[in-house]
């Protein structure tokens, strides 16, 4: 069973193929030069998408092709090298250019996930008997695309949380002049509302102790971006210890929902030749 679809795969692994520094198959320092040749990366990504998509542990991945180990070291060197991070804003650019972020309307909100494995962002989860979990703020453009996120332990509350998470603004260049954030009740309080009057940014709070439904207005994207992200059963259920790793799972779910988002909306956007009859 194929983690993701080959139309998703393919491009995914021709971006991230260019990123990568060219490396020897065997190792020139050896000094007979006849060294066992190293894996090829599209096993070890492909390996990634896997324990990304099913959450089953490296060991389970494994086979006769990479071993645990391998998997580990080559996913540490390319997040030292930052690339699943420059990965990520490759596609943010690239949705940007062909179909628009709408940025005019943003959206915040926050999610608790299993953490059994403990580590750097766990911490007692309010909503599972005080056992280890996880909180990850998103934020999310108008049509829910993921642009960043802050990780912290399942304790702690949504609200304090926005400052930083608005922050990763910085990194997107020119914004709107006029921004909405759409809240949810868990933000209804005036220190929110300063920070977001400190920002230039207008502010849609759901009200504490009025039904949900009537005034959700936008903010079901975020809610709808958080359900993509738990079908990511790694990010559902994180057995990962530090934060670094974290995120460079992050960062390759959200390159997948950007750019499957991309190539669905471009489908309908655009037309040409050798278009396919039917969208994936």
């Amino acid at each position: 069973m194929p983690a993701i679809p080959s139309w998703l795969l393919e491009p995914l692994w021709d971006q991230f193929a260019a990123l990568l520094p060219d490396r020897p198959v065997y190792d020139p320092a050896h000094p007979l030069g006849c060294h066992k040749p190293r894996i090829p990366d599209r096993i070890i990504f492909e390996k990634l998408i896997q324990i990304l998509r099913f959450g089953c542990s490296y060991e389970s991945i494994a086979d006769c092709s990479c071993s645990a180990t391998t998997i580990r070291e080559r996913r540490n060197e390319w997040i030292k090298a930052g690339i699943f991070a420059r990965l990520k804003q490759i596609a943010l650019d690239s949705y940007d250019r062909i179909v628009g972020l709408l940025l005019q309307d943003l959206a915040v909100d926050g999610c608790i996930t299993k953490a059994p494995g403990g580590g750097q962002c766990a911490g007692p989860s309010p909503v599972d008997r005080r056992k280890l979990g996880m909180k990850r703020s998103l934020l999310v453009e108008g049509y829910g695309i993921p642009l960043d996120r802050v990780l912290a332990p399942a304790n702690r509350h949504d609200s304090p949380l926005l400052a930083p998470t608005l922050d990763k603004l910085d990194d997107l260049g020119p914004l709107p002049d006029d921004i909405t954030v759409h809240l949810d009740a868990g933000y209804d309080s005036q220190k929110t509302r300063d920070e977001l009057a400190g920002r230039d940014m207008a502010g849609e709070i759901a009200h504490k102790g009025d039904k949900a439904p009537i005034q959700a207005g936008q903010r079901w994207h975020v809610e709808r971006t958080n359900a993509w992200h738990n079908a990511f059963n790694r990010l559902q259920r994180c057995y990962e210890r530090n934060e670094e790793v974290i995120d460079a799972f992050f960062d390759l779910a959200d390159t997948i929902i950007t750019v499957r988002s991309l190539i669905r909306q471009a489908w309908t956007l655009y037309r040409w030749d050798d278009r396919p009859a039917r969208r994936p």
